[in-house]
């Protein structure tokens, strides 16, 4: 497959379970679902917010730690649709939100109700161990599993060719980060802007 695929990409939308993760759920006791998170994965995420890409997360799930989560990659409060049963309809909303045209955004899912959103975007992304319908439907199979690097293989991807993959330690994080993590961060006498 030919790296252009990737030069026509404006702003990514994501699954969480299975795409963002390995698809494992802890359950709490409080109610809470924790997820696991690729740290590389989520690097990647924030350097493309840092580059000024929009991204979404359109997920079935649902729980606070997620809203935490997606806060502290930089992923503005209005892109996160948790409990999104019709992903092709928030898909669609995201890229009206931001002014993009479908074709222009990338959206990488995993399982059955990923599928119209996949066949909805420019570049339809799934991970390696995807399930075989999303597979076919699918115009890219990262060689990455799910929460094992197929997120930052897209948008490393995607960067690169537009060559806006570059980390600048000088310049601060975009990160929305919520209070607690700030708090966190002035106690240790790093201050996050």
């Amino acid at each position: 497959m030919k790296q252009d695929i990737f030069s026509d990409i404006k702003a990514f939308a994501f699954d969480i379970d299975g795409v963002f993760t390995d698809g494992s759920i802890l359950a709490m006791p409080d109610g809470d679902l924790l997820r696991t998170f690729n740290t590389k994965d989520c690097f990647a995420v924030r350097m493309a917010v840092d580059a000024g890409y929009p991204v979404a997360i359109i997920t079935g799930g649902c729980s606070n730690s997620l809203i935490f989560r997606a806060q502290s990659l930089g992923v503005r409060k209005e892109d996160l649709y948790q409990m999104s049963k019709d992903k092709e309809t928030d898909f669609l909303l995201f890229c009206r939100r931001h002014g993009l045209k479908a074709e222009n955004v990338a959206f990488a899912g995993d399982d059955l109700p990923d599928i119209p959103a996949i066949k909805a975007a420019g570049l339809g992304v799934c991970p390696a161990d995807a399930v075989p319908e999303v597979k076919e439907a699918a115009d890219f199979i990262s060689p990455f599993n799910g929460g094992r690097g197929c997120i930052r293989h897209l948008i490393e991807s995607v960067l690169k060719e537009a060559g806006n993959w570059a980390f600048d330690p000088h310049t601060p994080w975009t990160g929305n980060y919520p209070e607690e993590i700030m708090k966190l961060g002035l106690t240790t006498g790093k201050h996050l802007k």
